[in-house]
């Protein structure tokens, strides 16, 4: 089985049991073994699925501005979370392959493996989501016609995104491209990088 087979299963996994309570507070149960690259997965696009619902929330005009501001901070260390979440992946790729022979003439891809399967999670989400909308019986048939055309597109995004992925790891696992991984070194939550921090120490 290719591995964007396994991942896009394991993301629908997730959604799927997230929406059983449809809660963003509720408790992750991964039920994949700690260490295994299918509990990364899970977790990580459980991670998308949540923020997905805070990002709603937050939209929400009659949001008191308190609620508002503590959201904002959640959705900041689920943004830190799912970045964190991308490097792991990343290290298990390198691992993976760190014995393949790099061919003299081997390329770099302008993403890394994993960026490239965060782009693959929130897509199922999109889907997910647009699923939903292109079948609400309580819409126009216009509006489900425009979100079915959209799911459409965003099915075919899918596939074609599997099959670049599929075609990248073949590629690096065979040495025609090398992995070369930067951390994300984000600024705003560091004391020492974020002025508004360091000020407040």
């Amino acid at each position: 089985m290719q591995f964007s087979q396994i991942a896009n299963r394991i993301f629908k996994e997730s959604i799927t049991n997230y929406h059983h309570l449809d809660r963003v507070d509720q408790e992750l149960k991964n039920p994949y073994q700690a260490g295994d690259i299918a509990h990364l997965l899970y977790r990580k696009n459980w991670i998308d699925t949540v923020q997905w619902h805070f990002e709603d929330l937050i939209r929400d005009p009659e949001i008191d501005p308190v609620a508002a501001l503590e959201l904002k901070r959640k959705i900041d260390a689920s943004n830190q979370e799912r970045t964190d979440l991308v490097e792991y992946i990343d290290s298990y790729f390198l691992q993976k392959y760190q014995s393949v022979e790099i061919k003299e003439d081997a390329t770099i891809n302008t993403e890394s493996p994993a960026w490239a399967i965060d782009r693959l999670s929130i897509l199922a989400l999109k889907i997910y989501h647009m699923k939903e909308e292109a079948e609400r019986t309580d819409a126009s048939d216009d509006h489900r016609k425009s979100c079915q055309d959209k799911l459409n597109i965003l099915l075919e995004q899918r596939k074609d995104l599997s099959t670049a992925i599929d075609q990248l790891l073949a590629d690096i696992e065979q040495g025609n491209k090398y992995m070369k991984v930067y951390k994300q070194m984000k600024m705003y939550n560091d004391e020492e990088l974020n002025p508004v921090l360091r000020g407040q120490k």
